[in-house]
């Protein structure tokens, strides 16, 4: 019985370690579904975050891992079920009697003699029955898998938040691609414009041909950045289609681009207290550190008597013709006497699984800390940076709009154009990555509160 719960046990957590160490790997992945369509398709978030809560790998994993944790309860509870199983045997048999130990010899000249082999038929119907009537460690063992049970279906919903967040950030990486192409084509369009012009000026003897030099390497350099910004998108949007179980190849466009929304404030104390009510991850650990305390008391029921019931009842006989009614009841009360330390060696490794479990529950408290208040952070200090830098790219515009009046009429040359071009590109991408960065603090802060699909849509969406 010992051996059978440590390697319940290990089996189970073995189950929940594979479970975490895929997780990160295997959110990044999915199984396809479907054939690619020949036009592209609309994908809003919503849609994205369905799509990978059906496809994505890493909650298929989990699903499996859940279902054989399930398995391993049924497993413990057969022990306390009854077992009925029947027989029917048909045997004709030769048996040499003083082998059997009869070697009994009639006197002399009695005119009667006793075989020394005697053959014969058999013919046996039988149904038997085991039950394990008082055991308290299968008991226990029981409500151990029990938790193990409960543990998984928490760590299943955890794996959900897990999805949602890689989903929203891949989604969002890829707005924020969106962002930086049509930056990147306005910053062509102007340096088209100022290379056009200053070619007019060369051409027209007022300009000096460094001008138009000048200009057109920077018209090369922005359409070199437009071209970068496009093969990135590219390259996001089938990390996307990956995570989410598109068909290979299936084109799709962003239907919602999701601009810099503020959201309420939100102190970190209440943050918490909702993290630690809602993190599926947490209780999911709580359960986990149960379930080893009930294994330990079922180490320790190994000490305590068991009873158990067998009986069985059937026909026997010669022939079926001529079979009687045969039936067997027994009752057993078993207890350890010696069992050279067995016992006492599973109850201190299911101490050794306790403290375990609860380093791991510590641990994981202190992670939830770590990622409410870093969430937190980043989304105060998100909206601040936007608020800048949004800011400062009216002020680039403006400062480029002066510098290309200027040049136009002369009155300087196209250097100060250039470098204002460069402080709109400058500014223009800070606003870009202040706006993605807030969004992103949103999805990890949606994470760390726990319930990231319902927050998810209420941070990013307001809904």
């Amino acid at each position: 019985m010992g051996i059978n719960l440590f390697r319940t046990s290990v089996v189970v957590s073995f189950l929940f370690f594979c479970a975490g160490a895929r997780a990160e790997d295997a959110v990044k992945g999915s199984v396809a579904q479907g054939t690619a369509t020949p036009n592209p398709i609309d994908l809003s978030l919503s849609d994205a975050i369905q799509r990978g809560l059906k496809f994505n790998l890493g909650l298929l994993n989990s699903t499996e891992t859940s279902n054989s944790v399930r398995v391993q309860r049924l497993s413990t509870l057969s022990a306390l079920l009854p077992n009925v199983n029947g027989n029917l045997t048909d045997s004709y048999n030769r048996v040499n009697l003083v082998a059997e130990g009869f070697d009994f010899k009639l006197p002399p000249n009695t005119g009667f003699s006793i075989p020394l082999v005697v053959t014969y038929p058999s013919v046996q119907t039988q149904a038997s029955l085991s039950q394990s009537v008082l055991n308290f460690q299968k008991v226990r063992n029981l409500r151990a898998a029990d938790a193990n049970v409960q543990a998984a279906q928490l760590s299943l919903q955890d794996s959900r938040d897990l999805v949602v967040e890689a989903v929203g950030n891949a989604y969002l990486l890829i707005i924020a691609d969106l962002a930086r192409i049509d930056t990147a084509k306005a910053q062509v369009d102007t340096s088209q414009v100022l290379f056009q012009r200053a070619q007019d000026l060369h051409n027209a003897g007022t300009a000096p041909a460094i001008d138009q030099l000048r200009a057109e390497v920077q018209l090369r350099t922005d359409q070199q950045s437009l071209l970068v910004a496009q093969n990135q998108m590219e390259k996001d949007k089938i990390a996307l289609g990956r995570v989410i179980g598109l068909p290979p190849g299936q084109q799709f466009n962003l239907s919602d681009r999701l601009p810099f929304a503020p959201l309420d404030a939100m102190t970190p104390e209440t943050a918490l207290q909702q993290a630690f009510a809602n993190r599926a991850d947490f209780k999911a650990a709580e359960e986990r550190v149960r379930a080893a305390v009930l294994a330990r008391r079922a180490a320790v029921a190994e000490y305590y008597p068991t009873v158990d019931f067998n009986a069985s009842f059937g026909d026997a006989g010669s022939y079926l013709t001529n079979s009687h009614n045969v039936f067997g009841v027994a009752g057993a009360v078993n207890f350890p006497i010696f069992n050279g330390g067995r016992i006492k060696a599973d109850v201190q490794q299911t101490d050794v699984t306790i403290r375990d479990r609860q380093n791991e529950l510590g641990d994981l408290r202190g992670q939830i800390d770590q990622q409410v208040r870093t969430a937190l952070l980043d989304l105060h200090s998100a909206a601040d940076q936007f608020a800048v830098a949004q800011r400062n790219v009216q002020l680039a515009h403006e400062t480029l709009t002066q510098s290309r009046d200027r040049f136009g009429a002369g009155v300087t040359d196209n250097v100060e154009v250039v470098q204002a071009q460069q402080s709109v590109v400058t500014a223009d991408s800070n606003l870009i990555d202040a706006t993605y960065r807030h969004n992103q603090a949103k999805v990890a802060l949606a994470r760390a509160l726990g319930m990231a699909e319902q927050n998810v849509d209420h941070f990013l969406l307001q809904k």
